[in-house]
């Protein structure tokens, strides 16, 4: 046996042909600790199918066991990482979790209502993001190293992967995905570029894709982090792709996000108000109540951010739609919109711009106040029309006459068309009956003179015969 064959740790025994048990990295001095690593790095190269639950038992076993052990050692060694052990590990990594993704159990998969598809080989799966995860987090990473391995082609294939239906795994890429981030500076760009393109195709092509929640909370943290004065590719990302995404079906799935990072930008740079609110407001639901309710709500978020001089500028457009929503006759959609008036920052604005905001507002309170179906939506009607009237009770009581005026006149209006129509169709069938009876007339005459002349005819016919 050769010299080289002699050095660092030999196989104790085979589990089967080609597939050699190595000792455990604790039982091995620390001097052959790292050659041993990486031999084991390359031993978790081979994936296993988990669709067949009785092959490679043993094996996998062995493999789920030695992903443990790797785990525990890049979380506690020290002097394990060398410049071998970087392209090891992101070769492990890749031929682990790179797959082609299964397609979706039906196309008509509802992920608000079905079960997502979890992925069978989670058990080495979940390991192998552990272990990329304390890799990613040593302190003795170095991406000055790593950038040659961890380039642009392996982060596309990650991306790819935040369409996984396993939510599992998608929240284990969402945290790999942030280190990634965070340790390549060169990445961030050609990252942000990314997501940006993943949906712009959601939106406009396919409207199909698992992991836009997961992506939507990385972004929440990288926005948190811009630099100011915001950049005009950041503010273009604002209103030309995160403002579209309200138009998918699917956003009860990712709102919660969305609106997280819609307010983040706001409270970067607040004179982005006006386009972000101009833009929900085009995009508003006319037919879904649900995303009505979401959108009052995400609306209720931005103005507790929003800074007084950039509310004078939306308050006309904004309370027409809230005007609109508490007409609605969907009883959440109208208590939603009620309940602005509990919060104490936007009561506030409301009170310093009373004299624009009540007269948009009052016709429709008024009328729920006297026509909405449920009390309850009559009840918090009466507290706004109180505070409305504690505002600026002349202009409150300026408006309940003119609206009352109004009402009376438009009463009477009603009253005398309906009695001129009244006239006009009892007009108009008179005048049908009478140019019927002169057609029955006339037609009934035209038979009385053809018979007389036939029966004239008839008896001259007669005599002459």
């Amino acid at each position: 046996m050769s010299s080289k064959d002699q050095k660092g740790p030999k196989c104790p025994f085979r589990l089967t042909v080609g597939f050699c048990v190595l000792f455990v990295l604790a039982d091995v001095p620390v001097p052959e600790q790292p050659e041993l690593f990486l031999k084991k790095l390359q031993q978790c190269c081979t994936v296993f199918d988990f669709m067949d639950t009785l092959s490679d038992l043993k094996m996998k076993e062995y493999k789920r066991s030695t992903l443990n052990e790797l785990v525990d050692y890049v979380t506690i060694s020290r002097g394990y990482l060398t410049e071998q052990a970087y392209p090891e590990v992101v070769k492990m990594v890749s031929h682990n979790i790179f797959r082609t993704l299964p397609p979706s159990d039906s196309n008509e998969f509802d992920p608000e209502e079905d079960e997502p598809t979890l992925e069978a080989s989670w058990p080495h799966l979940q390991l192998v993001y552990e272990f990329f995860i304390r890799f990613l987090e040593s302190q003795e990473f170095q991406p000055s190293i790593a950038k040659k391995y961890i380039d642009q082609k392996f982060v596309l294939q990650l991306l790819e992967l935040f369409d996984s239906e396993d939510p599992r795994e998608r929240d284990y890429l969402k945290t790999v995905l942030h280190r990634i981030y965070g340790k390549f500076l060169g990445l961030r760009a050609f990252i942000r570029k990314q997501i940006n393109n993943i949906f712009l195709r959601f939106v406009y092509e396919t409207e199909h894709f698992n992991g836009v929640a997961e992506l939507l909370e990385i972004l929440g943290s990288i926005i948190n982090g811009f630099a100011l004065p915001l950049k005009a590719e950041h503010k273009q990302f604002l209103v030309k792709v995160l403002i579209p995404l309200h138009t998918v079906r699917s956003l009860s799935l990712f709102h919660a996000q969305l609106a997280y990072c819609i307010v983040q930008f706001l409270e970067k740079d607040p004179t982005l108000t006006e386009p972000v609110i101009r833009g929900l407001l085009k995009f508003w639901p006319k037919t879904c109540s649900q995303k009505e309710v979401m959108f009052l709500g995400e609306l209720e978020e931005i103005l507790d951010v929003i800074e007084p001089t950039q509310f004078v500028k939306i308050q006309e457009p904004l309370f027409k739609q809230i005007s609109r929503c508490v007409s609605s006759p969907h009883f959440q959609v109208a208590e939603r919109a009620l309940y602005y008036w509990n919060n104490e920052y936007i009561m506030s604005l409301i009170e310093e711009n009373s004299s624009v905001i009540l007269p948009i507002m009052f016709a429709s309170l008024y009328r729920i106040s006297k026509e909405h179906w449920n009390p309850a939506i009559v009840a918090l009607v009466y507290n706004v029309l109180k505070a409305f009237m504690e505002m600026n009770s002349t202009l409150f009581d300026e408006l309940t006459a003119t609206y009352k005026s109004d009402r009376q006149r438009s009463m009477q209006n009603t009253h005398s068309q309906t009695e001129a129509t009244f006239w006009f169709r009892l007009c108009t069938y008179t005048a049908k009956v009478f140019t019927a009876s002169r057609s029955i007339f006339s037609a009934f005459y035209d038979i009385l003179r053809t018979n007389l002349s036939l029966e004239v005819y008839l008896t001259d016919l007669h005599s002459v015969s």
